[in-house]
């Protein structure tokens, strides 16, 4: 059977996301495992600094591992970049599966987040490079789907093994070792999928480019008008870049579109880490302690918190082409805020210990829910789209590299302090992450420009001539057109070359 190019290119979106699996496992099944009573006992019951460290370890190496994958996207391929963040993390897995110290342990996490890092910086910009306009942001949201499904597997093998072994330290060392699977398939089988048409035309292989378009969007005929019209206007924008875009991380701070891009990409990765999310994935135990749920049932309630996770992300995958990035995550960052500041309503009037209200218990489990549902299906995913896609060819690896490194900086930040926040000042704590989120809206509606459905040959465009300040004006003005070129371009090729290919029917899919 002929798969569909759209299908294709969904499909290999789908197996190349298999590396956002690693980081959500990771996400989820850190908490089961540095509260289960097997790993405090075997590790002498570490204090909340070394067990912070077991968190923010992990973020620490995935902050280099996505400094280091910038160059590496750029000199050996997509591709290649993923089999290398693979290799790096088996080696973090087996040493965390193993560890009789907890330095042991530490390095392993260190070396599994340096993996990471590589991963899911590399992969959101690979998914952008291969996919049609019309559907990018759907196929570069399966980072944040397959992040979800890592998370939802960890949360019900966490809890598992935190109520059916109690006596072993295969209580934890299970979880930890299950996350090397999905490596090991990756880097086994990515070479079987195509590399960026975009990095092979760049690194002067124009007849490989060529090839991989056709077999991305034509099943394989070169000769296909739409085909033939974006690999010439791939072209043109490559050379364009070659002389005018940056050559250097440097010139990323001096040349004035490419700073606004990599600014707008550094803020919106730091502004995901401070709407609170990683808090609550890290310490979900901790936090739900602090209205008296423990133990095996807030290893439940969060395994069920995951699931509803899941099905935002698939919502933001269904729907993002059609509702864009700008609106779904100013509205995002907004419900955030009412969830959580109802959440410290009710832990600052129901203090845990003071009072057995089971209906305030209640409010706070479902406004976590509620906020996870909303952080799922707007800031979660539209955090790896926008940067993916805002970017020129000559520019995307490094410009996402640096805003990776900055997401995974303020991870870092948020997994060592919230230990000792929560023991210090409790539900106050919060406060934080409810002015951080309606602050994030603020930016975003003044300084965040459209750019759903633009070629990606389009963006330097886009951010060289729309208005510093977006929020108001007409953004038909500051729209190229590369979108209406690319038909026109294919049509010309049509009426030269005779009957019109059917890899992305020219008219129906550039509108």
């Amino acid at each position: 059977m002929v798969l569909s190019p759209k299908t294709y290119q969904f499909l290999v979106g789908v197996f190349a996301s298999m590396g956002s699996i690693l980081y959500g496992y990771d996400l989820g099944v850190i908490a089961e495992v540095i509260s289960s009573e097997t790993f405090v006992s075997f590790f002498n019951k570490p204090d909340s600094t070394k067990t912070g460290i077991v968190v923010s370890f992990f973020t620490g190496g995935a902050f280099c591992g996505a400094g280091l994958a910038g160059p590496c996207g750029d000199r050996l391929g997509r591709r290649w970049t993923i089999v290398i963040g693979c290799l790096i993390y088996l080696l973090g897995g087996a040493l965390q599966t193993g560890s009789q110290t907890l330095d042991y342990l530490w390095a392993g996490r260190w070396l599994a987040g340096l993996g990471v890092g590589f991963l899911v910086m590399i992969i959101p910009l690979y998914q952008a490079e291969i996919a049609h306009p019309s559907i990018r942001g759907t196929i570069t949201a399966l980072q944040q789907f397959m992040l979800g499904i890592g998370a939802f597997v960890a949360g019900w093998v966490s809890y598992g093994t935190y109520v059916g072994i109690k006596h072993s330290t295969a209580q934890w060392r299970i979880p930890l070792g299950l996350q090397m699977i999905p490596a090991v398939v990756l880097a086994a089988l990515i070479f079987t999928f195509p590399e960026s048409p975009r990095w092979l035309i760049d690194h002067g292989r124009p007849d490989e480019g060529l090839q991989t378009l056709a077999r991305l969007h034509s099943n394989g005929n070169a000769e296909d008008p739409w085909v033939r019209a974006e690999y010439d206007q791939i072209q043109e924008s490559i050379t364009f870049e070659h002389e005018h875009e940056a050559k250097s991380y440097f010139e990323l701070f001096t040349n004035r579109s490419s700073f606004r891009r990599l600014f707008i990409a550094c803020a919106l990765q730091a502004s995901i880490q401070m709407t609170g999310v990683s808090a609550i994935q890290y310490y979900s135990v901790t936090i739900y302690g602090q209205i008296g749920i423990v133990g095996s049932d807030a290893l439940k309630y969060q395994a069920i918190n995951n699931i509803i996770g899941l099905l935002g992300e698939g919502f933001c995958v269904l729907f993002v082409d059609r509702l864009g990035r700008r609106r779904p995550l100013i509205v995002g960052n907004l419900c955030n805020m009412v969830c959580f500041l109802i959440a410290c309503i009710l832990i600052a009037k129901f203090p845990p210990g003071s009072t057995n209200n089971h209906a305030a218990s209640w409010g706070f489990i479902i406004m976590t829910w509620l906020y996870n549902f909303s952080f799922s299906c707007t800031c979660g995913p539209l955090s790896w789209i926008i940067p993916a896609e805002m970017f020129d060819t000559r520019t995307r690896s490094k410009g996402v590299s640096i805003a990776t490194m900055v997401s995974f900086a303020f991870n870092t930040l948020i997994g060592q302090v919230t230990s000792t926040a929560m023991t210090n000042i409790g539900y106050k704590y919060y406060f934080v992450f409810i002015i951080c989120n309606f602050t994030n809206a603020v930016f975003f509606y003044l300084f965040l420009p459209e750019t759903k459905g633009l070629p990606l040959e389009e963006m330097n465009y886009l951010f060289t001539n729309a208005p510093f300040l977006v929020a108001g004006h007409d953004k038909s003005k500051y729209k190229a057109g590369y979108a209406d070129d690319l038909e026109r371009r294919a049509l010309e090729i049509q009426e030269k070359g005779g009957v019109l290919g059917h890899g992305e029917e020219t008219i129906e899919h550039t509108k």
